[in-house]
């Protein structure tokens, strides 16, 4: 019998982390080395039913435990989710999560990861946060020091691979009508979440402004698609996305000003790969403040196209300075209009500088061949060295080093003894 081996996670939902669950469980399952089951957990309120949408997945239901139930103890038990819901189920416990996209995470996050016997993050920066993260616990009624709240317990890095079966470069027509009159766009995708101007993480209010700045009053200008929702793709959503685009727009001292065009709503793994393929979008851009990883970053460089973006955080991991088109900067105090539980007092991310910005939208738009060798460069690195097959590598050479062996039940099976003949006793009467 294989050791029994129980995921939670989101996989059926459909949201980063269920992309990411779903990546891992494959892996884990290719590996034939266990016996896989799955508990399926929500993520925030993003909707379920990921895998009856997309057939190619619907074998991961087969590995459902039924009612959400467990049917003993796990041998390897493994969460995928933030460290603060982490607990030790298992005979030996895993836990995974994307990390922090700042400068420290809560201590409720150290104590999560202290609780399991292994933690896998997505990228260099999300565990350097964590092994820096102390955190001072004292008695709420004495203020005397109990404890350092500090990383005790292994960690390593396991990068989200992209499916190079999927992004890759294709020259069939794009079945989605963009309906975008300009030759040249450049493309944003990831969520627009709270902050102020320039203080949402994904830094999409300033991304908005500096392309409304940087093309205003020209003759020849490039298109924006912003590939984005809030929470979902709810009509009510779009009109706050289309009112935050015309509330940056009064703030432009022009009437003259380029287009914004904005995509909303779910598209499956090949119709994000045709919208990077599609002839009009030119180039990818994103001003965002911090990444755990950034895995459309990674999954746009596979079609060979330029990619502007900040030098700081997860996605330093996969892109290569000279091949990307990096914007510096500098780490600034995270916003009081994006605080959250996670994004904590005294945390810092990125502030790209304005100048830069503006230098890459123009120069990118008027020099697009001198960039195109550089993109053609990045798609190799990130084809050979941080694809699914290479995570799943990785991933099954991590769990050999570190998941112990374990006793097995088997079937006793006592050998089989051939009948013996007795001698036949007579008695005599004397």
């Amino acid at each position: 019998m294989k050791p029994l081996f129980v995921i939670s996670c989101p996989f059926d939902t459909y949201s980063g982390y269920g992309a990411r669950s779903r990546d891992l469980v494959k892996a884990i399952i290719k590996s034939d080395k266990y016996d896989v089951k799955l508990l399926s957990q929500q993520w925030g309120i993003t909707p379920f039913g990921f895998c009856e949408d997309n057939k190619e997945w619907s074998f991961l239901l087969e590995h459902s435990l039924p009612d959400n139930r467990l049917p003993k103890q796990p041998d390897v038990w493994m969460q995928i989710t933030v460290p603060n819901e982490f607990q030790a189920v298992g005979k030996y416990n895993i836990g995974v999560t994307a990390g922090i996209e700042s400068t420290i995470c809560p201590p409720e996050w150290i104590e999560g990861i202290n609780r399991m016997d292994l933690t896998l993050t997505s990228s260099e920066h999300s565990k350097k946060v964590f092994v820096e993260s102390k955190f001072e616990k004292r008695d709420k009624n004495t203020n005397q020091l109990q404890e350092m709240v500090e990383l005790k317990k292994p960690i390593e890095v396991l990068f989200e691979g992209a499916d190079t079966d999927i992004y890759k470069v294709i020259n069939t027509p794009c079945s989605i009508d963009f309906n975008v009159k300009e030759d040249f766009a450049y493309l944003f995708v990831g969520h627009w979440m709270e902050g102020d101007l320039g203080e949402d993480r994904k830094n999409v209010g300033l991304l908005v402004k500096a392309f409304f700045e940087t093309f205003k009053n020209k003759t020849k200008k490039p298109a924006l698609i912003l590939k984005t929702s809030q929470v979902g793709a709810s009509y009510m959503d779009r009109e706050a996305i289309l009112h935050k685009i015309k509330k940056i727009m009064k703030t432009v001292n022009s009437t003259n000003l380029p287009n914004v065009y904005l995509l909303h709503g779910e598209f499956s793994d090949e119709e994000m790969n045709e919208i990077y393929n599609h002839s009009k979008v030119k180039a990818m851009i994103s001003l965002t403040k911090g990444e755990g990883f950034g895995r459309p970053l990674l999954e746009f460089t596979l079609t060979k196209k330029p990619l502007i973006t900040t030098a700081w955080s997860g996605h330093m991991d996969f892109l290569n300075s000279e091949f990307t088109n990096l914007i510096n900067g500098q780490l600034t105090p995270v916003h009081q209009s994006t605080k959250n539980q996670f994004l904590i007092q005294d945390s810092k991310w990125f502030s790209p500088d304005p100048g830069q910005v503006g230098f890459y939208l123009k120069d990118v738009f008027e020099n697009y061949k001198k960039y195109t060798d550089k993109a053609k460069r990045q798609a190799f690195k990130s084809k050979n060295e941080f694809s699914w097959d290479k995570m799943k590598e990785k991933l099954e050479v991590i769990l050999t080093k570190n998941v112990p062996e374990f006793a097995q039940q088997v079937q006793l099976k006592l050998p089989q003894l051939k009948k013996i003949g007795l001698p036949n006793l007579t008695t005599q009467n004397g």
